[in-house]
């Protein structure tokens, strides 16, 4: 099975913390919650000083008033934990919290006597590590395959599935939607002729900021492939014009509840930077240590962190498609976090034969709210490693950009329609939609029949 991204966060106090992490010579990240966050230095008058113009515009589209979630946390508040020695790592405007760093566990308890902050929770512990300077090849990575007769190449059947083909032929390949992929790493993305002529809108490294994005992991390449490939012949993507936000969240070296923080972080990152989707193949249940690990139960859209920051990021207008997990054959069977948020699309897997994948995470969400929502081919799919070359692989990370490239496409079609009536479109033309169930969601969708269920 492909590897997928998954962990959680139960909560400790911060006697538990101390008890657990008894050795000087680690350092410590603490999660902040702060009580406010001191905003005076901004207005929700002057949008123009904390979002860009793109984000202001898709709000101002939409209908979406810009609030005091959207304004940063003051720069007083980052120092006043900074005065106690804990340094500031990452931050959530939207959540009011703010990871800081410090080698000394107790600060934990100077820092909840703060009267800005309202509590404080362990979320990593270790050693910390930089990222040594590297001198990378820059040769162009050509794919070794032999070319197929069809445009698609390898990628035909993955795409004639969702019927995407058609609304490719309509002339909907995602020009003109701004799309950010959230992942581990996007490994020699940069020099793969695959990728030759996407458009990159940027890149952001929350884990190691100013770092490379295009090195550590190719989780995110091969993701990436499955959207913005255009090789004709050899693979070609589901919105292969569209252009593309590469944000590393992930640190790959262990599992503990910051990685729900810079996930949050990459989202806010890529809503102020104006995207309208966001595809993202990374889930959350379980941690390096179990105190930490999410239960069955909690999988209702509102408890887990970074299903919260995901419900806010439709909240603000975009389209979150997510992976429903590759736990579908292990003891925790059901959804990954955030896949249970309310208003992301959740995509799980299906095979070529068009049955649920074994390892598709099975919902539905607590109170028995239809999750996964969709289902695209996730069983052997088509992708593009950092070799350069096609490779097959298995896991919702797959069929999840799969789904959204060509959501990207119909929502290009229909730009008089919100985020949350094209995820509508997109559930109402599915194989099941009349009696969704916790297996397949609403099913497999049509693209083409959605756009004209829309324009007929």
């Amino acid at each position: 099975m492909t590897k997928h991204y998954i962990r959680p966060l139960l909560l400790l106090s911060i006697g538990a913390i101390l008890s657990l992490h008894p050795l000087k010579s680690e350092q410590f990240c603490f999660r902040v919650y702060l009580n406010d966050k001191g905003n005076a230095a901004y207005s929700v008058d002057r949008p123009e000083d904390f979002l860009s113009n793109e984000a202001i515009e898709r709000r101002n589209r939409k209908g979406i008033p810009i609030d005091e979630s959207d304004m940063p946390i003051a720069l007083e508040h980052l120092d006043a934990l900074a005065s106690l020695g804990a340094k500031p790592v990452v931050a959530s405007k939207w959540l009011a919290t703010v990871v800081v760093e410090c080698e000394d566990s107790t600060i934990a308890n100077n820092l909840q006597s703060l009267p800005i902050v309202d509590s404080v929770r362990c979320v990593w512990k270790g050693n910390r590590y930089t990222p040594p300077a590297t001198d990378r090849d820059t040769a162009t990575l050509i794919p070794e395959d032999k070319p197929q007769e069809n445009i698609y190449g390898y990628a035909e059947t993955q795409i004639k599935m969702l019927n995407g083909i058609r609304l490719h032929k309509k002339g909907y390949r995602g020009q003109g939607v701004k799309v950010a992929v959230i992942d581990a790493g996007f490994t020699n993305a940069d020099r793969m002729a695959v990728f030759k002529h996407m458009n990159l809108a940027g890149t952001h490294n929350v884990v190691y900021p100013g770092e490379s994005v295009f090195c550590d992991d190719d989780h995110g390449t091969k993701v990436l492939s499955c959207l913005a490939a255009n090789a004709p012949g050899i693979m070609v993507g589901t919105a292969p014009d569209a252009s593309y936000l590469l944000i590393k969240s992930e640190d790959n070296r262990s599992e503990y509840p910051i990685e729900e923080d810079y996930w949050t972080a990459a989202v806010e990152f890529a809503d102020s930077a104006g995207v309208s989707v966001i595809s993202s193949s990374l889930g959350y249940f379980v941690f390096d240590e179990k105190e930490f690990n999410y239960l069955p139960s909690m999988l209702d859209g509102q408890t887990a962190f970074v299903s919260r920051a995901a419900d806010k990021a439709a909240g603000k207008g975009i389209l979150l498609l997510v992976s429903s997990g590759n736990e579908g054959g292990g003891e925790w069977e059901k959804l990954t976090f955030p896949a249970d948020a309310k208003r992301v699309l959740t995509v799980g897997s299906v095979t070529q034969g068009k049955d649920k994948s074994v390892f598709s995470s099975i919902g539905p969400a607590a109170g028995g709210r239809i999750k996964p929502d969709i289902m695209a081919m996730g069983t052997n799919c088509t992708v593009t490693d950092s070799s350069g070359s096609i490779r097959y692989a298995n896991g919702t990370s797959f069929s999840t950009p799969i789904a959204a490239g060509l959501a990207v496409c119909l929502w290009q079609a229909l730009p008089e329609l919100d985020n949350h009536a094209i995820a509508d479109l997109i559930k109402r033309s599915s194989s099941q939609y009349n009696q969704p169930d916790g297996q397949l969601g609403y099913g497999i969708p049509n693209f083409y029949k959605a756009l004209k269920m829309q324009r007929p």
